[in-house]
C-alpha cells in the first residue's frame, strides 16, 4: 500500500522506530539516520550478539546510514535524502532539529511538499517540553497509570511500554493523514505528537464519567466490579478472563454449568459478600487452567486465558496466523499487519549498512 514512499528516520529507541517498522510492513522505504555511534538501542538492555534486543524486534525491513549530522557534510547528505524523500519522522528533544538546522521550517525550503512528524514526550511547546522522559512518567501523568491499581489502590508498575507504542501509532496515524492531504492538496504539513497527549485521548469515557459521578474508574461494568466481567483464578494458580457483559454470553457460562439461579445475579459486585461471586469464583479454582481454556473454545461466552509470552507463539490462534514467527536470520520477530503477505523480511540492519547505495541513489 505504500509502495514508493520513502521515509527518513531521525527516530532512537522505542516509539519512532516501532512507527516506522508498522509503515515498513505496508511497504514504505525507510532510511535510518543515525550517529556514528549508532541508535543507542543498539547498545541498551539485553543483547544478542551485541545488539540490543529492543533494536532487533523494530527495526527490520529498514536501511542505515551514518550520518554526522553537526558536520557540514553530514548536513548536505541530509539534505539531499529528505529532497528525495515523502516523509521525514524525528524524536529527539524540542528544538534539537531545528538547532541541527533541519526543523520543518528549513526542511520545507527543500522539500516544500515533505510530511514532517516530531514524537515527543510533551509536545513541542509548553510547560514539560524541555523536560527528560520516560514512557513511566507519560503513564504517571496522564492518569493511565492510576487505572492499573492492585486491590491495596497502589499503581501497578507496567512490564510493557505502552505510552511509547501508543505514540508510535499515533505517529502513523498522522504520517497517514498528511500524505493523503497531501494527494489532495499538493501541500506538506507538520505533525508535533505528544506521547502524554495521546494517552489522555484514551481517557475520554474516564473523564466524563468522573465528572458525572466523581468516580474515577471508568464505566463500572468494565473495571472489574460485577461478576460477569472480571479476572479469576484457576486451580492452579492461572487467570481466566470472563466478559460476558451481553445477556445471552452470561446466560450461556451460567447454564454450562447448571446454575441457572446465576443468571439474575450478572450485574452483582466482585465483593465477598456476594453469594454467586463466592460461588463462581469457587468453581473457577476447582478446574485447571487448561480445563478452563478449553471450555472457553466450546462455550460461547467470551472467555480467554491469560497468557504468558511465552505462549503465545504455539497458541492455535497465534498460530494459525504466524503472527510470531522465526526469521532467516536466527532470531524470533512479531509481525505488524497479520493480513499483509510481506514479499521480503530483511534483517534489521547493521550500523550504517546502506550507506554506498543511499548515496548512490541520491546523486543519481
Amino acid at each position: 500500500m505504500l509502495k514508493g514512499i520513502k521515509v527518513i528516520d531521525f527516530t532512537n529507541y522505542l516509539p519512532g522506530p516501532y512507527a516506522t517498522l508498522r509503515l515498513a510492513e505496508m511497504g514504505a522505504e525507510i532510511i535510518k539516520v543515525e550517529s556514528p555511534e549508532g541508535d543507542p538501542a543498539r547498545n541498551t538492555g539485553i543483547s544478542k550478539q551485541g545488539t540490543g534486543l529492543v533494536f532487533l524486534a523494530n527495526n527490520r525491513q529498514k536501511k542505515s546510514i551514518t550520518l554526522n549530522l553537526k558536520e557540514k557534510k553530514g548536513l548536505e547528505i541530509a539534505f539531499k535524502l529528505i529532497a528525495s524523500a515523502d516523509v521525514v519522522i524525528e524524536s529527539f528533544r524540542p528544538g534539537v532539529m531545528e538547532k541541527l538546522g533541519l526543523g520543518y521550517e528549513a526542511v520545507r525550503k527543500v522539500k516544500p511538499d515533505i510530511v514532517y512528524c516530531s514524537i515527543s514526550g510533551y509536545g513541542q511547546n509548553g510547560l514539560l517540553s524541555r523536560l527528560g522522559n520516560h514512557d513511566l512518567n507519560y503513564m504517571a501523568l496522564s492518569g493511565v497509570l492510576a487505572q492499573l491499581k492492585d486491590k491495596t489502590g497502589k499503581p501497578v508498575h507496567p512490564s510493557i511500554t505502552i505510552a511509547d507504542y501508543l505514540g508510535g501509532f499515533a505517529a502513523n496515524e498522522r504520517i497517514l493523514a498528511g500524505l493523503v492531504s497531501r494527494s489532495l492538496t499538493e501541500q506538506g504539513s507538520y505533525h508535533s505528537i505528544s506521547i502524554t497527549d495521546q494517552l489522555v485521548s484514551l481517557l475520554g469515557n474516564h473523564v466524563i464519567v468522573e465528572r458525572e459521578t466523581g468516580e474515577g474508574t471508568g464505566i463500572n461494568v468494565l473495571n472489574g466490579s460485577i461478576i460477569s466481567y472480571a479476572i479469576y483464578e484457576t486451580l492452579d494458580g492461572r487467570y481466566m478472563s470472563l466478559a460476558a457483559l451481553e445477556p445471552k454470553f452470561w446466560r450461556n457460562f451460567c447454564l454450562a454449568h447448571g446454575r441457572e439461579d446465576w443468571i439474575e445475579g450478572q450485574f452483582s459486585k466482585t465483593e465477598d459478600a456476594n453469594l454467586i461471586f463466592q460461588e463462581v469464583t469457587a468453581l473457577f479454582k476447582s478446574t485447571t487452567f487448561y480445563e478452563w481454556t478449553e471450555f472457553s473454545q466450546k462455550v460461547d461466552c467470551c472467555m480467554a486465558p491469560v497468557l504468558e509470552i511465552g505462549e503465545l507463539s504455539e497458541n492455535p490462534y497465534f498460530k494459525e496466523k504466524e503472527l510470531i514467527f522465526a526469521t532467516s536470520w536466527g532470531d524470533y520477530q512479531v509481525k505488524m499487519h497479520s493480513d499483509l503477505e510481506q514479499e521480503s523480511i530483511t534483517p534489521p540492519p547493521n550500523k550504517g549498512e546502506h550507506r554506498d547505495e543511499i548515496l548512490n541513489n541520491i546523486l543519481i
